[in-house]
């Protein structure tokens, strides 16, 4: 209830997932995680005879440091920083603490070689991988699979389409529906592919330090297996920070997403707002505080305004965290730490998204009704077949007899008569309806949503 941020207070139930990842816990585990993967690393170096590789219970109980790492692990760590006022460094020497009695005489090689960021960089790159592949693309998937479901159940369902918010030529419910199925497919595939980078090479890129210690060992090529044992790409050409370019994709894939998903909040919002679905009334919601007929769309509208905050979290961390001044500056430190936020924020929208999906209700009587109010929208087809008998101006015709107009079925076949088209032509076209004139709408949609079909 005290807590500033909703995704720790109102929202913390939709984003327990990834709480133990992004959150300060998360970042602190996989710090002792890279410095006891290094130090193991190192000791496995047959050229270091100084640092002998510990045995296999040793290195299990090294592993076990970070494995079992718990919120009281944390707090040794806070507590540490509040002497040493440097997070890393408190990090290193709780390592060292627990360390001491597997390894005497060896505590110095506890982040040997490294500058802070060797280690930040790589706990953030864990991180974001995990959150990925954890809990961001499966809940992605997930909403994707739910729009699939919803467009293969209303591949058929005829509806009026509106251009400029207009009357124009019908399509159908799950042919729209599968566009953002697609886009969104896209998007997620490209968010997916984005590769996370790591770098392990010292204080300014040069391996400086690692050479003064040791010049015959290739630390570029030990640097490299140690990045990419962790399942991340290695980065050789960096000065004290890895660039964060990555990040920048990261985010900026995320963002293509989640423009996407908002465009597909504002259409349903909207498809809800003219009758075609109806949100189904759920036992014990209120819709108005003060009208109590309403059931309002409240899904979507919160996975608007939460993908609009994350959204402009992520467009500012991209921007900001491919800059750094020289061979580093701190600025990066604190905006890296909203990274969890931008996910939090982007997943409550998601689950927001899955829940107002789960709710839509197509209402087939009201889409009846807009396509037998709009008989006009036929004039792009009679227009057309005009070109193709040779008929003079069709277009022109058909934009003075239709433009502004609202025609029905009556009227329509009235002004069909008129136009001097060949009798198969004409029967044709007084056989079409608006619920008709959809095209490839329903085949498209089902080769989308069932392809075996």
């Amino acid at each position: 209830m005290t807590a500033i941020s909703p995704l720790d207070g109102r929202y913390r139930s939709r984003v327990a997932a990834l709480a133990p990842l992004t959150s300060e816990f998360g970042l602190m585990r996989n710090r002792v995680m890279v410095e006891i993967e290094w130090f193991l690393h190192l000791a496995a170096e047959e050229q270091i005879a100084e640092l002998p590789e510990p045995g296999g219970d040793a290195r299990r109980a090294a592993r076990a440091i970070w494995q079992d790492f718990t919120v009281a692990d944390a707090e040794r760590i806070r507590d540490i920083e509040r002497t040493t006022n440097h997070d890393v460094k408190a990090v290193e020497y709780f390592v060292k603490e627990r360390i001491e009695g597997m390894s005497p005489g060896h505590l110095e090689f506890v982040h040997f070689g490294c500058t802070s960021e060797d280690i930040n960089n790589l706990a953030y790159a864990v991180m974001l991988k995990r959150a990925r592949e954890e809990v961001m693309a499966p809940s992605m998937r997930e909403l994707i699979e739910n729009l699939r479901q919803l467009a293969a159940a209303t591949a058929g369902a005829p509806m009026l389409a509106r251009t400029h918010g207009q009357a124009a030529s019908p399509t159908t419910v799950g042919k729209e529906i599968s566009v953002f199925v697609a886009r969104l497919e896209r998007q997620l595939n490209g968010f997916e592919g984005v590769g996370i980078l790591g770098k392990m090479n010292g204080a300014v890129g040069n391996y400086n330090a690692h050479f003064a210690a040791f010049p015959e060992i290739d630390w570029p090529a030990l640097a490299a297996r140690f990045v990419e044992g962790l399942g991340l790409s290695f980065n050789a050409y960096t000065t004290q920070i890895e660039p964060h370019d990555y990040i920048a994709e990261y985010f900026d894939a995320l963002t293509r997403f989640n423009q996407v998903m908002l465009d597909l909040a504002q259409d349903v919002w909207g498809y809800i707002s003219v009758g075609y679905f109806r949100s189904r009334r759920v036992e014990g919601e209120t819709g108005s505080s003060t009208m109590p007929h309403k059931v309002n769309p409240i899904d979507f509208e919160n996975a608007e305004g939460n993908l609009g905050i994350a959204n402009a979290l992520m467009s500012h961390l991209a921007r900001k965290l491919a800059v750094s001044r020289w061979q580093r500056d701190l600025s990066d430190s604190t905006a890296l730490r909203a990274v969890g936020t931008c996910l939090g924020h982007s997943l409550v929208a998601y689950t927001s998204a899955l829940r107002g999906i789960g709710k839509l209700e197509l209402d087939a009587e009201r889409l009846q009704q807009d396509l037998d109010n709009s008989w006009e929208v036929l004039a792009e087809a009679v227009q057309t077949v005009m070109r193709r008998e040779g008929l003079e101006e069709p277009y022109e015709r058909l934009k003075e007899l239709t433009r502004g107009r609202e025609l029905d079925e009556a009227s329509f076949k009235a002004l069909i008569e008129g136009l001097g088209l060949p009798s198969p032509a004409l029967e044709a076209l007084r056989r079409l309806t608006p619920a008709d004139y959809t095209g490839r709408a329903q085949r498209l949609a089902e080769m989308l949503t069932q392809p075996d079909s």
